[in-house]
C-alpha cells in the first residue's frame, strides 16, 4: 500500500548551465508541489501504513530550507532542476522515513518529475 501527503512550495531558481537565451537561465519562480509518497503493510491494529502526522514532521525542515528561498544558494542546489531537488529532498527525508517509495515534484501544473531513489 502507498500513502502520500502533497507539501506546497515557493521558489526562486535559475538553471545556470543553459544557454543565456533559454528562458530558464534567467531568475523565476515556481510554486513546487511536492507529494511525498511511503509504501508499506498495513498495521493490523491501526489500520494504517504510518500516520500522516509523522510525513509532516519529517517534511518541516525541508519546507524551511526551501520556502521562499532562491534554491541556488541553497547548499546542493547550485542547480536547481526539479530532477536535482527530487534527489535533494529524498537524501534529507529518507533517515526519517524509512518507507519513503518516490517524491514527486512538480514544477507546474503540467510539468514535474517522480524520484524512486535510484541513483
Amino acid at each position: 500500500m502507498e500513502i502520500f501527503n502533497r507539501f506546497s512550495l515557493e521558489a526562486a531558481r535559475r538553471l545556470p548551465h543553459l544557454p543565456p537565451e533559454h528562458p530558464c537561465s534567467r531568475v523565476h519562480g515556481h510554486s513546487f508541489q511536492i507529494e511525498v509518497y511511503l509504501r508499506g503493510p498495513l498495521d493490523p491494529k491501526l489500520g494504517w501504513v504510518t500516520d500522516f502526522a509523522d510525513i509532516q514532521q519529517a517534511w518541516r525542515p525541508i519546507h524551511a530550507s526551501l520556502d521562499h528561498r532562491y534554491l541556488n544558494e541553497v547548499d546542493g542546489l547550485e542547480n536547481p532542476t526539479s530532477e536535482l531537488l527530487a534527489q535533494w529532498i529524498w537524501r534529507r527525508l529518507w533517515p526519517a522515513l524509512p518507507g519513503l517509495a518516490k517524491i514527486v515534484v512538480m514544477e507546474t501544473s503540467t510539468s514535474g518529475c517522480i524520484y524512486q531513489g535510484e541513483d
